[in-house]
């Protein structure tokens, strides 16, 4: 089990890490290269994402995303991957968080100790059940420290969010009601109209709270290799990194 002070940096860095890791998904930028290569920005998201998945059906990219409905995931992959094969749609979703990155990042300072920490992280990380994480983590890394340090983080972001998903199910929590507790007003987004939106019961919100724990547990063990310099460190530069979000 993960000591306390770990359990509270990796609550205090997930935030950091899901806001900075996302946020190039559906910036002006990223839709209009979409748009370039045939892509809306909906299919541009579903294909770029998953695309490290490979040459799929729709159930595997569903199992992987977990919140989204199974036909929203379907219309938008299946049209995607028929314009372009889904590793190439991959590819271009990297170039947009490529240059996302460097113009983000710019100037932080010590980037390469960060790339360094993030590396450490990762080489500990057992992808089993992991599958968008284990996509990613495959995929090669850029040259340069700033899009190198984004797309670490863009990593790390579905490290926690692979992990979330087998904590919720591990719990026996319905996926579904499980998006209802943590994202309520997401579910017309994740492609359910509101009237299928479950009324979760006490005892299934304490099931939630459960399986959020065990997320902090199974995310502090990559963490635990680094030493508090380290960990300092790499707060620091995510904060730096963060407060750099438009």
């Amino acid at each position: 089990m993960a000591n306390s002070e770990l359990i509270a940096f990796v609550e205090q860095t997930y935030p950091l890490i899901n806001k900075v890791g996302g946020a190039y998904y559906f910036t002006p930028e990223t839709l209009a290269h979409g748009k370039s290569i045939g892509l809306n920005g909906l299919q541009f998201y579903f294909g770029g994402r998953g695309g490290v998945l490979g040459d799929v059906e729709e159930p595997v990219v569903t199992s992987a995303f977990a919140y989204f409905a199974p036909s929203m995931v379907k219309k938008f992959w299946d049209s995607a991957t028929a314009v372009m094969p889904p590793r190439q749609i991959a590819r271009e979703h990297f170039k947009c968080a490529h240059e996302f990155g460097r113009n983000l990042i710019g100037a932080v300072e010590d980037l390469v100790e960060f790339n360094e920490i993030a590396t450490k992280v990762r080489s500990t990380i057992d992808p089993a059940g992991l599958a968008l994480y284990a996509g990613l983590a495959g995929e090669p890394m850029p040259v340069d420290p700033q899009a190198a340090a984004y797309q670490h983080i863009m990593v790390l972001r579905e490290f926690r969010g692979s992990a979330h998903i087998v904590a919720i199910l591990g719990s026996g929590l319905d996926i579904h009601v499980a998006d209802a507790i943590s994202s309520p007003e997401n579910i017309k987004v994740h492609g359910y109209p509101e009237e299928a939106l479950p009324i979760p019961s006490d005892e299934e919100r304490a099931i939630m709270d459960g399986a959020n724990a065990l997320t902090n547990e199974l995310t502090a063990k990559a963490y635990a290799t680094l030493t508090p310099l380290e960990r300092e460190h790499f707060v620091a530069t995510l904060t730096s990194i963060a407060n750099r979000l438009p």
